[in-house]
């Protein structure tokens, strides 16, 4: 069994003009949400073997504060370039290549590319994964070089908007 865990960075600022999209700070929404997620997951029992992010300041501090939340070690955190800005097929290929000793991985990125790969490899179609939000997707297979060519069972997809409108338990 393999399960893979896609997260879309909290909620960014727009404050500053002169940024780039890349150096986009979170905003006082995404700093609540990122921890409201994290929090959640450990409660559902969620602690990955690996932490994927995208090197973006959003991506990076959604995934450090979740990190956190799950009692992962933030310095063991991934950062590859090639999940920003990136395309469902790159984000297949990651998955192709994670190593099998890990059970269980997030990445951490951005949207179109999140929400595409999660209907790629999910058995439910997701229109938007929104900002914070986490789709959970379960593979039977021992290996990701199977889990990126099959359509696993979506198992898990919440966002912040769900929990703080007391959907969830």
């Amino acid at each position: 069994m393999r399960e893979l865990f896609l997260m879309r960075h909290a909620k960014s600022s727009w404050d500053d003009p002169t940024l780039s999209d890349f150096d986009r700070p979170l905003n006082a929404r995404g700093k609540e949400d990122a921890p409201l997620m994290g929090k959640y997951l450990k409660k559902l029992g969620i602690k990955p073997d690996l932490i994927i992010s995208s090197p973006a300041k959003r991506a990076k501090k959604t995934a450090k504060i979740v990190a956190e939340e799950l009692g992962y070690d933030t310095d063991a955190i991934d950062y590859k370039d090639g999940i920003y800005e990136a395309s469902p097929q790159s984000l297949l290929y990651l998955v192709c290549q994670l190593p099998d000793d890990a059970k269980r991985v997030m990445i951490v990125g951005h949207n179109p590319g999140i929400t595409e790969l999660a209907n790629v490899l999910g058995d439910i179609t997701i229109e938007n994964i929104p900002t914070a939000g986490v789709a959970g997707i379960a593979f039977d297979t021992q290996r990701w070089g199977q889990a990126c060519r099959m359509k696993g069972h979506t198992v898990l997809f919440e966002y912040p908007k769900k929990l703080k409108n007391g959907e969830l338990h």
